[in-house]
């Protein structure tokens, strides 16, 4: 559906950008990396608002490189919305129909959740409902792919979490292929086929959300999804030593490095090492706790009291990432 071959744009001072990747037809790709990674450049080489320096962009089996957006077939979804004052939600979807119908286009809105809404212009809207009529004109271009840029950024968590499972399970629905930038992990988690992975204008890993999530390739990629502790150790020939105790790590083999690990990868271990609870926090479903190992404090998912001295062990190998990386 969507490929690039070593595009580049070259922003002088502010860094290179060079991405070669592929995706798939209906395919969901979500990009997550720190702001200023290249995720938005991204999008825009892909709408022609950007051109690049060198490489070549393909939607299916045509070049568009050198097209300019309004003859790419995409659609794209802002964070803001973008709608038009003077419209009301169906006039919006009608004036992007490439033979307008407004049978198919009250089917829309109400597949995105605003039937009996038709009439109304963006100022008598929540802000959730905004969102709906963006997207629903976005699906009634019948777009070749679909470019979000931080979609749900400016709604509350709740409808967040509600809007971003609908979104994704209409756009399956609808076998549309969608390229969605993301500062949120779980949204990722939620809605993404696979997950690409920005860092300094390059993409550093791409796979499936869950492999990404437990096998990052690099510390950018571990931090992309969060709960994540950070430890400097020691390693010897592929070892750590933690309260006394000796752990196999991946990754780094010798040297100062980073112990990187999630919220879940210790649990309690009667042959484990030696912790003590300082903090409890709660969580959706769960008990996090605080704890000293030692070499420093760390977040474990473990059922336990402040004060408490417990034994930890890894569900798995852990990893080490070099420092300076």
């Amino acid at each position: 559906m969507l490929r690039l071959e070593h595009v580049s744009k070259n922003f002088g001072k502010a860094g290179v950008f060079e991405v070669t990747l592929e995706l798939a037809p209906g395919e969901i790709m979500a990009v997550l990396g720190a702001s200023g990674s290249g995720k938005t450049t991204l999008l825009n080489l892909v709408a022609g608002l950007l051109k690049p320096d060198t490489g070549r962009i393909f939607l299916g089996p045509e070049e568009v490189t050198h097209h300019p957006p309004e003859q790419r077939g995409l659609a794209y979804v802002f964070q803001d919305h973008a709608l038009w004052p003077h419209l009301s939600a169906l006039e919006h979807l009608l004036l992007v129909m490439k033979k307008p119908n407004r049978e198919a286009a009250h089917h829309l809105l109400e597949r995105v959740g605003l039937a009996g809404l038709d009439a109304r212009k963006p100022h008598q809207l929540s802000g959730g409902q905004k969102q709906r009529v963006a997207l629903a004109r976005a699906l009634a271009a019948k777009p070749r792919l679909l470019l979000l840029d931080e979609p749900y950024s400016a709604l509350d968590p709740v409808l967040r979490e509600e809007l971003r499972l609908e979104v994704a399970s209409l756009l399956r629905a609808e076998h549309v292929s969608a390229l969605h930038v993301t500062h949120d992990p779980d949204e990722a988690l939620a809605v993404a086929d696979r997950v690409a992975v920005m860092e300094g204008g390059r993409i550093v890993q791409v796979d499936t959300p869950t492999q990404v999530y437990t096998q990052p390739q690099t510390l950018s990629a571990a931090r992309a999804f969060g709960r994540l502790n950070l430890l400097p150790v020691q390693v010897q020939n592929g070892w750590v030593q933690l309260n006394g105790l000796a752990w196999a790590v991946e990754g780094l083999q010798s040297g100062s490095g980073l112990l990187a690990f999630r919220y879940e990868d210790l649990r309690p271990e009667p042959e484990g090492f030696p912790a003590k609870v300082l903090a409890v926090y709660g969580g959706r479903g769960e008990r996090l706790c605080r704890v000293n190992l030692g070499i420093g404090e760390a977040v474990v998912k473990l059922q336990a009291e402040p004060g408490e001295e417990v034994r930890l062990s890894p569900t798995g190998r852990l990893r080490v990432f070099e420092t300076n990386r």
